[in-house]
Order: structure tokens, then sequence, then C-alpha cells
């Protein structure tokens, strides 16, 4: 008998079970051990792949998958009958049958610029629980800052030209084209082609036509024309389907036929070829036709490194639309083929556990320096200079007392309830954008950027050292 066709994609009444196998193993090893005692988990981002900072992103939809997590019927009775899991006891279902997350948290809001190592979200509740969503919040935070983080680095490059996500069809799945428009939007895009984003998010909604809508015609004026038909109020044209030089002549003579009908030609789109010469030329163009206010927007596999190149060449380009390397955030540098895989390394590691009203704080040591971890619940704060700018941030234990900095981590659920605003993305954007202009320009380069100052507390630092110290010195039976 045939099988019909499957989506392969989830609904939110599906994704109970979007985690690494080992979260419920370990779960069910605990509920054997009669071991749920409280504890902290920590979210941080190891080392930034580019660039000097981050910017958060992912925060609301982590939140809310964390306060709605339920498991279905259907969820459970596969738990208990599916081999594939190795039949999860009685116990352990029963369990998930009730779940219902009643911790605190405290994050780092959205928009806010970070650095590596440093705690961004603070997870505190049973252990278990807290353990039950590490795949979904690492697999949201980490897509989402990295893709925030990109798409600044591109609006800074772009020095005032608006730069829009295009994306969608070659991110790394359905959902990731939706979370890539959000998360750029925060980073400063101006807009999205991806219409779902646009509904869902409140994003404006941009775009022009493909080459296949020239193709579909006899002629480019003949396209052109229809287009500037349907949408007299927004057109834009693109010119590169045939001849770069041509197509905006022939722009021109339609945006003439325009002006007589009251309309004006907002812009044309270069999609291939020298961008630098050919938005030079068509400059030429369009201003010997009197058509000065006609804005050049230009896309084709661009990023920061190709946007500065263009701007430090004085490209006359308005507008830069964005795909591959802004949905998947690549982190490479096609000027110098530098880069590494387009991927945010950041974990979320136990740092404390809580028996009654003792507190214990936990530390990972490795061979690797860069996977040990800095043990305890911790507060980042950051200190500004006298213009207003960050001059350093720094990591302390919880409890201390830090009167002239400001605490980076705000509480956002307490005792499963949420507790936080959550801004729109248009706050968010706003957010994001106020905040790096404080950071300074020497920590923003693309590369040789300087490492921004971030500190550890003497406290912080004397406790990772001892803890460091009796961990090594305790025997292995």
């Amino acid at each position: 008998m045939k099988r019909p066709p499957a989506s392969a994609l989830l609904s939110e009444s599906q994704i109970a079970l979007f985690a690494d196998y080992y979260e419920l193993t370990m779960a069910q090893a605990d509920i054997t051990d009669g071991n749920n005692a409280t504890c902290t988990a920590n979210y941080f981002v190891r080392s930034i792949p580019q660039g000097d900072y981050l910017i958060v992103a992912g925060l609301e939809q982590v939140i809310h998958y964390i306060l709605n997590l339920r498991f279905s019927d259907a969820d459970l009775a596969w738990l208990r009958e599916s081999q594939m899991v190795g039949n999860m006891s009685g116990d352990f279902v029963d369990y998930l049958c009730r779940f219902k997350f009643e911790g605190d948290i405290y994050a780092v809001p959205e928009g806010t610029p970070v650095f590596a190592n440093e705690p961004l979200i603070n997870v505190t509740g049973p252990t278990i629980d807290v353990q039950i969503f590490e795949t979904y919040l690492l697999s949201v935070m980490n897509f989402q800052t990295l893709i925030a983080t990109k798409t600044s680095r591109m609006i800074r490059a772009a020095r005032g030209s608006a730069c829009f996500d295009f994306g969608a069809r070659r991110a790394h799945g359905r959902d990731a084209g939706i979370l890539a428009a959000r998360a750029s939007f925060i980073g400063g895009a101006a807009g999205t082609s991806l219409v779902i984003a646009g509904r869902y998010f409140d994003i404006p909604c941009v775009g022009t036509v493909a080459h296949k809508f020239i193709q579909d015609r006899p002629s480019e004026l003949e396209a052109f024309r229809a287009y500037a038909k349907a949408f007299p109020n927004n057109t834009v044209l693109l010119i590169d389907t045939y001849d770069t030089i041509q197509g905006a002549k022939i722009a021109c003579h339609v945006g003439k036929e325009m002006e007589l009908q009251g309309y004006r030609l907002k812009g044309v789109r270069l999609d291939s070829g020298d961008l630098l010469k050919l938005s030079q030329e068509v400059r030429s163009i369009l201003d010997a036709a009197g058509l000065t206010y006609v804005q050049i927007f230009a896309s084709g596999d661009l990023d920061e490194f190709k946007i500065n190149q263009l701007m430090e060449r004085n490209a006359p380009i308005d507008g830069f639309g964005i795909g591959t390397r802004l949905a998947t955030g690549a982190n490479f540098n096609p000027l110098t083929g530098e880069g590494a895989v387009s991927a945010l390394p950041g974990v979320y590691k136990h740092v404390e556990r809580i028996d009654g009203s003792a507190v214990t704080p936990t530390i990972k040591l490795s061979d690797e320096p860069g996977k040990s971890t800095l043990p305890a619940r911790k507060q980042v704060y950051r200190f500004h200079d006298a213009g207003g700018c960050y001059e350093k941030d720094l990591i302390c234990l919880w409890g201390e007392s830090c009167q002239e900095g400001e605490g980076l981590l705000v509480p956002i659920v307490n005792q499963g309830k949420s507790v936080y605003y959550f801004p729109s993305l248009k706050e968010l954007q706003a957010r994001a954008t106020e905040e790096l202009t404080k950071l300074p320009d020497h920590h923003k380069r693309f590369t040789d950027g300087e490492a921004y100052p971030v500190e550890l507390s003497p406290q912080l630092e004397q406790l990772q050292r001892r803890l460091s110290r009796e961990s090594k010195s305790v025997p292995q039976n």
C-alpha cells in the first residue's frame, strides 16, 4: 500500500519531543535514582565566530516554548511503547504527563550587545525540567543570535543604505527562514521578502520581480510596463535579465512614461556582474534622463565584506537585498577566503545545585581550556564611561553587590509565570541600534577588532580556582 506524502514539518502541538535523546535518558535515570534537586543552568556563547560582539535574539520564542511545553497523549504513548527510545519507564512517562515548568528564568533582553562567555540566561528549577528543553533553547538562541549579529554587521557596512532580508529560499529549512527574518529585523534589516514573516511579525515586506517575469513577455519594455501598471506607487525594476545597461535605458523610458501619468519610478535592481561599475553606469544613465530620484538596489551573494568594499569605493547604491549569507549566518570572508562553519557555539551548562538551603556551585573542567565553565549562578554588570559608551563588563556571583554597574540579566519567569514585558520587534530593533552606538568603533571592526574587556570579579575568580583544585584532587573510585 502506498503511503501518502508527509510534510515532516511540526506544529506547536507536536514539538514537545524537540529534545536530544540524552535529555530523556538522563531524566529517566534521575527518576530511577530519586534525584530531582533544584539546579541552575547557564546559556552562554564560548566564542564569537566573526567580530567581537553578539546581538541577543530568540528569547521570546524560547520562553514561549518553556511555558507552553506539554506532552501529548500520543507523545507519551510513543515513549512507553517505542523500541527506538528503549521503552521509557512508567514513572518517567507519568512525570512528563504532569510536566509544567515552575522555575525561574533571568536573561539578557533581546537586542542587547553581549560578548563571549557571558551568562545570557540563568534557568533555575528541578534538574529534570531544566534539561528537558536544552536542545530547543540552544537551537533558537544560537540561530537567531547569529543572524541578528550578522545583520548588524551588514547594516554597519551599508553606512545608512537600507538592507533587506532576501534569505528564506536559502535558509536551512522552513523555520529557519521565518526566524531569520525576525532576527535580521532585530539586527537592523528594513524589511523581508518573506510574506509570512510580514504577517506574523509585522515586518515590512519588500521585493521586485524575478527574471521569470521578464522572460515571460516578448520584451523587457512590455515587462516593465506591466509591472509599473500593476504597482505604480512601488515600482522597482529588475534590469539585468539580458543586459544591465540596456535594461537601465529601458527603465528610464518607462520612468518617463510614469511621470506623464503622475507617478514616479521608485528604483532599479542589479542582481549580477560588477556591482561597483554597473551601479556607477546606471546612476549616470538615470541622472542623464532626469531621473535623479530613482534609487539603485543591489543583490547577489552579498555580505558585510562585499557591502563594505562597495561603500568604501563610493558605489551609488541605496539599498541591498541580502540572501544566502544572511539567512545562513555565513561565517566566511569571501575577500580573504577566511572563515569557519556557519554556527554559533552557544552552550547550556549546569553551574549549581540547590538542595534545601544548601547551594553547591559546580564546574566543568576540560583538557581544552575553552570547554571549561564558570561556576555558580552569575550576573553580568556593564560599566559606561563619562560619555555613556560601554567601558567594560564584569561577571559576578549572583549575590554580589555592584552599585556602579548595570545588571544585564533581568527577571523573565518567576515560579513558572511570565513577569517580563516582551517588546515589539520595532522596539527591539531600536534597542539594538541604540545600544550598538554605545559600543566603541574599535570593537566593531569587520577584521582585527579589539576585544572588549570582560572581567571576572575577584570572588568568582577565587571560587573558580578553588573548585578547579578540589575537582582535580578528588580521587575517582
